[in-house]
């Protein structure tokens, strides 16, 4: 069975260690050399990249976020998520589950800044990329055999190989023969993994696995699904497509497919980034304008860090807003021009939330741009009706540079302690 050392690359026929240089570290399938799509999935991107430019953090449990009560877990490393820390979850109850844990607060220029440096090693793998986060990227290697003189795979571990040696990152990979497999594949033994799934034991696989494993299927589509009787694939593949169809719509004739592994989907470097949004949910549920209002403009910052990270701006403002039924509302203006200025972002939502009234109480609010584009189309007009809109609009960005110097703590508004 084709065989290959993770650590010196060596490839040889099945065995537990490698025979050059003894590591245990050993990834053996029969279709190893012959499958070609992957997803790389960095391990807790922020936390890691906390921990490599500060090694004083580096045995800690490290929290991605903000010790105010009412905030939530960006992200988590794994010591922490060992304690039963996850991402979303509100903060004091993280801090419950892991006392001794070290808060950070997010440096989103930081995590771009490793993202680009990443994304420069998968462009000498392969120009077929398509980014799905700072943090994860599909790569399509059919036809690089010939170019590198080695398999996917083996281009494949030398990447993750060379972002822990160069960047002191470490990502994991997932390689099988269509791209919901290939992400499938990267969750199963991370951190540091390396996962294949195969043609041959595609069905096998996914047979009693459950349908929360499909991407994009949340906890409201998994309520559907249940109520339905479906939990797992087996489940799926009792149905006929045509009524998935008409009880899911085109979820339903998505779910007939991969259902039986099939996704035609090709990889696209092409593919853009729809939105940028932030969503926060309440520890507990409330209709206190002064609370939300705090809300809006943290999340406003958030929103516009990731757009400058991103050098991206919107045109689409949307306040999104969940009552404690569950029932959800969703307001979006559509502005002249388009920004990534979090004060711009934080009015326009504001001024929705005015529009919304006070429906509440709330249990979850979220702001986010859409209708992206470059940024050096953004915030060209000028609001006659705001004759501060300039100041504020350079104290902003005089704002960016000092945080970028000294970390996002370095300068803090009254606003977003509310």
């Amino acid at each position: 069975m084709p065989a290959l050392c993770r650590d010196c690359l060596t490839q040889f026929e099945t065995g537990r260690r490698c025979p050059d240089c003894g590591s245990p570290r050993v990834m053996e399938h029969p279709e190893l050399f012959d499958l070609t799509i992957a997803h790389m999935d960095c391990d807790a991107f922020y936390a890691s990249v906390e921990k490599r430019d500060n090694p004083a953090l580096r045995d800690k449990p490290v929290i991605i976020g903000s010790r105010h009560p009412r905030s939530v877990v960006s992200t988590a490393c794994y010591i922490a998520r060992i304690r039963g820390v996850r991402s979303a979850m509100p903060m004091f109850q993280a801090l419950k589950l892991c006392p001794d844990a070290e808060v950070v607060p997010g440096r989103m220029e930081a995590y771009a800044e490793a993202s680009r440096d990443i994304r420069k090693l998968m462009d000498e793998l392969t120009p077929s990329i398509e980014p799905l986060s700072l943090d994860e990227a599909f790569l399509d290697m059919s036809g690089t055999q010939t170019l590198h003189h080695a398999p996917p795979a083996v281009m494949l571990a030398k990447l993750v190989k060379r972002m822990e040696d160069e960047l002191g990152l470490s990502g994991s990979i997932g390689l099988s023969h269509n791209k919901f497999l290939a992400k499938v594949a990267s969750d199963l033994d991370k951190p540091r993994g390396f996962s294949v799934i195969g043609k041959a034991e595609t069905d096998d696989f996914l047979r009693d696995k459950p349908v929360r494993m499909i991407w994009g299927v949340g906890k409201a589509m998994q309520v559907s699904l249940e109520s339905a009787g479906i939990r797992t694939f087996s489940d799926l593949l009792r149905w006929d497509r045509k009524d998935l169809g008409a009880r899911f719509g085109s979820m339903g004739d998505r779910l007939w497919h991969l259902a039986r592994g099939q996704d035609m989907r090709r990889v696209s470097n092409n593919a853009p980034v729809k939105s940028i949004s932030k969503e926060t949910t309440f520890s507990t549920d409330t209709s206190d304008l002064t609370v939300l209002d705090g809300h809006i403009f943290r999340l406003s910052e958030q929103v516009s860090a990731r757009a400058k990270a991103k050098g991206q701006a919107g045109r689409i403002v949307t306040l999104k807003l969940k009552r404690a039924n569950h029932t959800q509302l969703s307001r979006r203006v559509s502005l002249y021009d388009p920004t990534q200025m979090a004060d711009r972002i934080y009015r326009t939502a504001r001024e929705l939330m005015t529009l919304v009234g006070n429906e509440g109480p709330y249990r979850l609010i979220g702001v986010g741009i859409s209708d992206l584009s470059l940024a050096d189309t953004a915030d060209l007009s000028v609001d006659l009706l705001d004759q501060d809109a300039s100041k504020r609009a350079a104290t902003e960005r005089a704002t960016d540079k000092i945080r970028a110097k000294f970390g996002r703590d370095a300068i803090k508004k009254g606003r977003a302690l509310r």
